[in-house]
């Protein structure tokens, strides 16, 4: 019997192991599992944003070509314009040295009319030059502005391009392992079984014994009292003897 009980005991202490073995397989696959999903939903969403950086960036290349394709229209129009303004303000001297020497008063009227709308030209150039400037330097400003948000998001793009690669490398590791410990956890979860197996049949076995020693133990109180009462009975027939004398 201390044997069965020392088995039993064993048994359980084995069948616990094996289950704390089974359990800590099973938190470990838990955390692979987790990080390799973590992972997983972390590059989705960087692959995203580099998705949409890349859109807004396509779109402010695209800005910027407009923007730029403006100045340089802009560029033209004043550089005409300052051709023009110089070729005027020719004219002007030009007219100026026809006015001051005019042989009569037609030529004069003419030549004063004619500086007249040179001047007035001349002003429009300028008020026309100095808009034009004006807009261009806000474009330029623009396109700086631009220009460094687009950068920013470059960088932006480069660095979480960067973080792409450690986060597949955690990807495939916690899928390995994770493969692993199932492997791991099937092999717990038999070995638990087999424990409780063996632990039930030696408990039963334990079970049994104690029953049948039980059986056994009152088994000699009944054949006492029967002993008794048949040592009892001659007793009794040889008083009848002695009376019959």
């Amino acid at each position: 019997m201390v044997t069965l009980e020392k088995l039993v005991s064993d048994l359980r202490k084995k069948k616990q192991e094996a289950t704390k073995l089974k359990n800590k397989s099973e938190k470990k696959l838990q955390e692979y599992r987790s990080l390799e999903r973590r992972s997983s939903a972390g590059l989705n969403t960087i692959e995203k944003k580099i998705e949409s950086q890349k859109e807004d960036a396509s779109d402010l290349s695209e800005t910027l070509t407009q923007k730029n394709a403006q100045i340089e229209s802009i560029e033209r129009l004043i550089s005409a314009a300052k051709e023009r303004l110089g070729i005027d303000k020719d004219a002007i001297n030009q007219t100026e040295q026809e006015l001051e020497f005019a042989d009569n008063p037609e030529e004069k009227v003419y030549a004063e009319s004619r500086l007249r709308s040179l001047k007035d030209h001349v002003e429009e150039l300028e008020s026309e030059i100095k808009n034009r400037v004006k807009t261009a330097k806000k474009i330029a400003d623009e396109i700086a502005q631009f220009s460094d948000i687009k950068s920013k998001i470059n960088s932006k793009i480069q660095k979480q391009a960067h973080s792409k690669p450690p986060l597949r490398e955690k990807i495939v590791s916690s899928h390995k392992e994770a493969a692993k410990l199932e492997k791991e956890l099937e092999q717990r979860i038999k070995a638990e079984k087999l424990a409780t197996n063996a632990l039930e049949k030696a408990v039963k076995r334990l079970d049994e014994y104690l029953k049948k020693k039980k059986s056994i133990k009152k088994k000699p109180k009944r054949t006492a009292a029967k002993r008794k009462t048949t040592s009892k009975k001659p007793k009794r027939t040889a008083a009848k003897k002695r009376s019959r004398k």
